[in-house]
């Protein structure tokens, strides 16, 4: 990125990356849609339990991630600079890591029937959720792995790859969790423990194949990553560390805020509940795509950094939140407009509460029409300053904005001045607009580009 590019060709480079980033987000979100599909007609318990299992997992993964995270501006950095040999190191140490912090999980999920009991659970869902857990859990690591994988393949701007091997996972989730969950074709009937047999298996099988694009590929394999894996390199493995930890405990405090205004939503009432669930999972597809996006400007910052590229990082910058704001206007105006039929999409007509999820659902969609701006310019301000490895900052910024701004502005609104559901919202939007503002100004007036002005 040396040489000035027109924003046109930065557009292009930027979808380039991101599009199959964008796909594989996706693809990885109807994972899940399959298994609460195929559940959804097994059983009402086997459903909750592997919902409340999954949420669970999710939790845990978000905070481990963060190492997988820190390595896509690392290693992107890294090549800027033309140090392939810091290029293995950071990722192999990345690696190292998410294996270490998946081991330590393994107890919280062996034993989290009683823990789910004192958050409330009844008891056979608890139980249910420990069988799925038991074995799903395993899969942390290798889900783990993908991450560190996928974001050293980002940063190669291999992401094609990503995209087909995601998309394959889809599929061989469908037919294992349907034979192993309903014991078709003469396997046994294993329910919820046949939804995590598929799930461990998927995840399994993403890592080997991607593992094995990384070591043979030709883009990739003069990177020798797996070669000598076991030692160390404790000098990578602390700065992986020290920029993974808070990149994680950021996505956590973000999920977090999503998990606190679910929890308060059922307070008000379970149609609002509903709705919300509904609401969120339309917001969670332009997520993705926002997403992608701020991926690839993780990318293309950090190749412009390391190349000491001043004017090629601004650039990169301004293509990619130009090119997620773009979008989010698309979404507003969607949203806008055609709010009650995108909730009905997910509304049986023959459910007698119906019209009224689908009324709450509408008027939360006009809420997520006000945030979705705010909601994309975080997310992208997050990728920003990781293609610069600033992740301490960011999460502090998160924390406050989370969790003493949007929280009790959500509680506020929603029920000491009586606005409900709506208001609930409300407080979602404000916390993230105080995020997005404060990372957005983080990263235009940091360090990294006034003190390459100046010199």
């Amino acid at each position: 990125m040396s040489a000035r590019q027109t924003y046109s060709a930065q557009a292009w480079a930027t979808l380039a990356l991101g599009l199959p980033i964008i796909g594989s987000n996706l693809a990885q979100m109807a994972l899940h849609v399959t298994d609460t599909v195929l559940l959804g007609r097994y059983g009402t318990a086997p459903l909750a339990a592997v919902v409340i299992g999954t949420s669970t997992f999710f939790v845990l993964y978000v905070l481990g991630a963060g190492f997988g995270i820190a390595v896509m501006g690392m290693v992107a950095s890294a090549l800027g600079r033309g140090d392939e040999v810091l290029v293995r190191r950071e990722t192999r140490m990345g690696m190292w890591l998410s294996i270490v912090y998946g081991l330590l999980t393994v107890p919280l999920f062996w034993f989290s029937r009683p823990l789910l009991i004192h958050f409330g659970q009844e008891a056979d869902v608890a139980q249910l959720a420990q069988d799925f857990l038991r074995i799903a859990g395993w899969g942390m690591i290798p889900a783990l792995l993908v991450t560190v994988l996928k974001s050293y393949l980002s940063a190669l701007e291999k992401t094609q790859v990503m995209l087909w091997v995601t998309l394959s996972a889809v599929f061989v989730n469908l037919a294992l969790a349907w034979v192993l969950i309903f014991g078709l074709y003469g396997f046994p009937e294993l329910g919820v423990r046949g939804a995590a047999i598929a799930s461990l298996t998927v995840q399994a099988l993403t890592f080997l194949l991607l593992a094995l694009y990384a070591a043979k590929a030709e883009a990739s394999r003069r990177f020798r990553l797996f070669q000598r894996f076991w030692r160390p390199d404790w000098q990578s493995l602390r700065s992986v560390l020290r920029i993974g930890l808070p990149a994680g405990f950021t996505g956590l405090a973000e999920s977090g805020l999503f998990v606190a205004a679910a929890v308060m939503m059922g307070w008000i009432g379970t149609v609002e509940l509903a709705a919300h669930g509904i609401a969120m999972e339309v917001t969670a597809l332009s997520f993705m795509v926002h997403m992608g996006l701020s991926n690839a400007a993780t990318v293309r910052v950090g190749r412009a950094e390391g190349e000491g590229d001043l004017q090629g990082m601004r650039d990169a910058g301004v293509t990619a939140v130009g090119l997620s704001a773009g979008f989010g206007v698309l979404m507003i105006v969607l949203f806008l407009i055609e709010r009650f039929w995108l909730v009905s999409l997910f509304i049986d007509v023959g459910n007698p509460d119906s019209e009224r999820i689908i009324a709450v659902g509408g008027t939360l969609m006009l809420m997520a029409a006000l945030f979705q701006m705010f909601d994309a310019m975080q997310v992208m301000a997050l990728g920003l300053l990781r293609g610069v490895r600033d992740t301490r900052v960011p999460m502090w910024i998160a924390i406050v904005s989370y969790w003493f701004v949007g929280v009790p502005v959500s509680y506020g609104v929603a029920f000491l001045l009586g606005f409900g559901a709506p208001g609930l919202w409300l407080g979602l939007a404000v916390g993230l607009a105080v995020a997005a503002a404060f990372l957005m100004l983080r990263f235009w007036r940091g360090p990294w580009l006034v003190a390459q002005a100046a010199a």
